[in-house]
Parts: C-alpha cells; structure tokens; sequence
C-alpha cells in the first residue's frame, strides 16, 4: 500500500485540495504547485487516464423506440456507454469536480445554452474523446503504459522557499 503524504492539511483539506488540483490539471493541461503537491497529483491524474484510456471504446449499440408530436412510434439507433464504462464514468464524476464550459467573449447567454445543452459534463467527455484516444496511440506506439504528466521544476517560492513546480499533461 503506497502511503499518502499529508501535505501539512487535515485529511478533509487535503482531500479537496488533491481533488481540485486534479481537476484544474485536466480541464487546463497544467497547474504551477509544489513538488510534494504535484507528486501526488501526479498518481491520481494518471489513475484517471488509464481507466479513461480502458474504457473509453466500451460502447453498446441499442435501439430506442418514442412517441412524436403526432403519436407515432420512432425508433433511432443510439450508442449507449456499456455497463464498465458507466462504472468508470460515475468514478470520475464522483472525484473530479464539476467544471463548466468557458463562454466565449461575443456569445449570448441563449447562444451559450444552445451550445452547451448536449455536454453536462466536459471534463469527463473531455478525458473519454481526447485524452484517452490520445495516450492509448502513444502507449501502443511506444510499448508504454502510464507517465501521462511531466514535472518541471521552476525554483524556490519566495517567503517559504517550497519547490516551485510545473506540471503538465504531455
């Protein structure tokens, strides 16, 4: 069992600032902390990316049959998330915090809606069709799995000299 750096917080405090920084570190592709901060973000964010990376093909075609406007039954071809991959999902939302789309500068409130109604949830569909895609091509290709993140180091912070870092996804 790896143990947990405590980070100098209660388990509650430092529980949410893991889950936030994990969060920002998706949704932006990099966070500046500290070292000890970013090594624990690190094993959690890369938690995250593979079971995104395994589960993100996991899909079940499935017909769907409603009624219209005029009464008559319509059926349409729909693609449903396959049981393990809802599991996954449900794990994410359950850590991840919720993070919303950006509104564009010359966008309307109603404009805004209309674009966004579809997608509840942009971190996950975020981690499901462009992370997950893109690290299993490159752990297929470099017969690797894992090290989605890279540290850099930045230097001392002024005032408590911790280790500045950068951490991005790769």
């Amino acid at each position: 069992m790896a143990v947990q750096r405590k980070l100098g917080r209660r388990s509650d405090q430092r529980q949410a600032l893991l889950r936030n920084q994990v969060t920002n570190l998706l949704w932006y592709g990099r966070i500046e902390t500290t070292l000890a901060r970013a090594k624990e973000v690190r094993s959690i964010a890369d938690r995250l990316v593979t079971l995104a990376i395994r589960e993100h093909g996991n899909t079940v075609a499935a017909k769907k049959e409603y009624h219209n406007d005029k009464g008559q039954i319509v059926s349409i071809d729909v693609v449903n998330d396959a049981p393990s991959k809802l599991h996954a999902r449900r794990l994410m939302m359950a850590y991840l915090y919720e993070m919303p789309h950006a509104r564009l500068d010359d966008e309307s409130k109603k404009e805004y809606r209309e674009r966004t109604k579809d997608n509840n949830h942009p971190l996950i569909e975020k981690m499901f069709r462009e992370y997950a895609p893109k690290y299993q091509k490159r752990n297929e290709e470099k017969s690797v799995s894992g090290g989605y993140t890279r540290i850099y180091k930045l230097g001392p912070r002024r005032g408590d000299g911790a280790e500045r870092v950068l951490i991005e996804m790769i």
